[in-house]
């Protein structure tokens, strides 16, 4: 993002305020919106959320007078609070994908098919698309950038969220010729593998988040979504299904300690291959990519600055400030015609899903965050030929077809899915486009 405040307060001087459009005002939207009144050059012009009161405290948080918020009961009333310059709230995402004069979009509702919906229609719309909601991009992020590119506009991961964090390190460390070998993120919440929104609840309620956010969380879900993004956005691949998520020690003594654990097994380390992600618990909340070089001068000279000894050397990021740099993607596609991140040709891995609690035959599931499931990571090849479900397409709706243990990995046949959400109907369009019919 280097040059980008200078750029950005250009924008300021011209009157050539870039508009954002905001969908979902929970713990990430409102940290954005608020972050987004105070940079220069772009404004949060309009923010969403099926609760329009979260909405409007969004813009209250950041010390906005309720003499400059608008709350919009139809499309008309949002474009002429937006014309007005004021800042408009609503409880309606269309307005937003719709929105006279805004030039970016953003989805941070964690719901796979609102994501589907929000994007599409955004993007149909003439506006730029940046998906804070993983969970979508792990499922149809190859159809969305597609569907981006015939419209015209961009779609894009974000900033800030640890995959597009982790690929500042990546794009860093491949412009420099090194070699990348393993990439990942440190785990923020201890495992849990058995929690559920409830068991969260007192936690959920004094961190101000969700209880299904938080759920998703612990119960690794979130880590393994996240993975898979990076896959996708690589090339890189898990080593292992669900990975093997390494303790260290906190901090800096836990990142040397990375060069040693990500050693392939034949030569000590806890590695089949090298060209993967991986999940650290102890060194969170940070993101890092081990590399390696083929020449002896460099290895020399990364040994002279202090990185160690060699082969392996760990690059460490120790922060991702998630939905307070997401503004930096939307001016990135804005002003620059550039994305932060999107899957390079098709999906590399899969977030797949497994029973989070014994399951019986006829029992409703509940996707992200919930009571019966979570998701795991393994490849695109293992999961298209073992028939394993995408996590993002598990709602309420999913119905068990057998009986299943907890841990079992949920294949295609295990399972009726909902058929009638956009997302189903966007990945069967995509694996179309890559010669697959799976569902």
């Amino acid at each position: 993002m280097l040059n980008m405040n200078w750029k950005l307060e250009q924008r300021e001087k011209e009157g050539k305020i870039i508009k954002v459009g905001i969908v979902g005002a929970g713990q990430m939207g409102r940290g954005m919106v608020t972050q987004m009144v105070l940079m220069k050059g772009m404004t949060p012009a309009i923010v969403s959320d099926i609760n329009v009161s979260l909405a409007v405290q969004a813009f209250k948080y950041a010390e906005v007078t309720d003499d400059e918020i608008v709350v919009a009961k139809s499309l008309d009333e949002a474009n002429a609070g937006i014309a007005a310059g004021k800042y408009v709230a609503c409880g309606d995402a269309a307005f937003v994908s719709a929105a006279d004069g805004v030039d970016a979009v953003i989805d941070c509702t964690g719901v796979p098919d609102v994501g589907a919906k929000v994007a599409t229609d955004a993007m149909k719309n003439g506006k730029h698309v940046v998906m804070l909601n993983v969970e979508t991009d792990v499922v149809i992020g190859p159809y969305l950038d597609k569907f981006a590119k015939d419209h015209g506009v961009i779609y894009t991961g974000s900033a800030g969220d640890e995959p597009g964090a982790v690929m500042e390190l990546y794009c860093f460390a491949k412009a420099m010729g090194l070699n990348v070998e393993v990439m990942g993120k440190g785990k923020n919440n201890k495992l849990d593998y058995e929690c559920n929104p409830d068991t969260v609840l007192e936690e959920a309620t004094r961190r101000k988040m969700s209880p299904r956010m938080l759920c998703a969380f612990k119960d690794g879900t979130k880590t393994m979504v996240e993975m898979t993004a990076m896959c996708n956005y690589t090339g890189l691949i898990p080593d292992v299904i669900g990975g093997h998520g390494p303790a260290t020690a906190p901090g800096t003594e836990g990142v040397k300690q990375l060069n040693e654990i990500f050693k392939l097994k034949k030569d000590g380390g806890i590695l089949n291959k090298h060209g993967v992600v991986e999940y650290v618990n102890g060194i969170a909340p940070g993101v890092f990519v081990t590399v390696s070089t083929d020449n002896a001068e460099i290895a020399y000279q990364l040994q002279y600055h202090s990185m160690g000894p060699g082969p392996l050397w760990t690059l460490y990021r120790p922060y991702h400030l998630c939905n307070l740099e997401t503004p930096l993607t939307v001016a990135k596609a804005v002003i620059d015609g550039e994305k932060t991140c999107v899957a390079k040709d098709g999906l590399v891995a899969e977030c797949i899903t497994r029973a989070k609690i014994d399951l019986k035959a006829g029992q409703n599931l509940d996707g992200i965050g919930g009571y019966t499931t979570l998701g795991s990571i393994c490849t695109e090849a293992e999961a298209t030929e073992k028939g394993y479900v995408p996590f993002g397409l598990i709602n309420k709706n999913a119905v068990m077809k057998v009986d299943c243990k907890k841990g079992d990995l949920i294949t295609y046949d295990m399972v009726e899915l909902d058929k009638n959400t956009l997302i189903y109907k966007l990945r069967k369009e995509q694996d179309a486009m890559y010669g697959k019919h799976v569902l």
